[in-house]
């Protein structure tokens, strides 16, 4: 076997790994993030995020969630994600939950813009970027959604023109 047929023999064994377990690792990923930084919100003072989260669901409640509710609240509900996650368990429940989550934690780039941007809307402080990041979290999880229903990534899926020929 030349250098070329050992190399695409590799590539294809490799991609097929991927291919078999990505996106059971990508959950698990996922859910033990969520699981962590939703185990520190049990802690007050340990996550960077706790100050921004609790005024957040304040100005979402109009004031009537105090920080010492809705803290241990957020801290569990990230932590249901999490073990969702991680053992595959209640998906549809779980990415609800995850879903509702993540749009919550896009709103303090509204709710409070002079602590999220330097500049609206091209360049954010480093809150404002802990909380862009979420985007890969939420992309994640719409992947991991994709699966609920037995979706799969094939490691060599066949193209639309050979799927109209075949």
């Amino acid at each position: 076997m030349n250098i070329k047929e050992q190399y695409n023999l590799a590539d294809k064994r490799i991609i097929a790994w991927m291919a078999r377990y990505g996106i059971t690792l990508m959950r698990v990923a996922l859910g033990i993030v969520f699981l962590w930084f939703g185990a520190l919100k049990f802690f007050p003072g340990l996550s960077v995020s706790d100050d921004l989260a609790v005024r957040t669901i304040s100005v979402l409640s109009l004031g009537y969630v105090s920080p010492s509710v809705s803290l241990p609240v957020l801290a569990a509900w990230e932590c249901a994600i999490g073990l969702g996650l991680v053992f595959g368990k209640f998906l549809r429940l779980t990415l609800l939950l995850l879903l509702l989550q993540m749009t919550g934690t896009f709103l303090p780039l509204v709710f409070f813009p002079a602590e999220t941007w330097t500049h609206i809307p091209y360049e954010p402080t480093l809150e404002g970027q802990y909380i862009i990041k979420n985007l890969i979290l939420l992309g994640a999880g719409i992947v991991v959604g994709a699966t609920v229903r037995g979706g799969n990534i094939k490691p060599e899926p066949k193209t639309a023109r050979e799927a109209k020929i075949n």
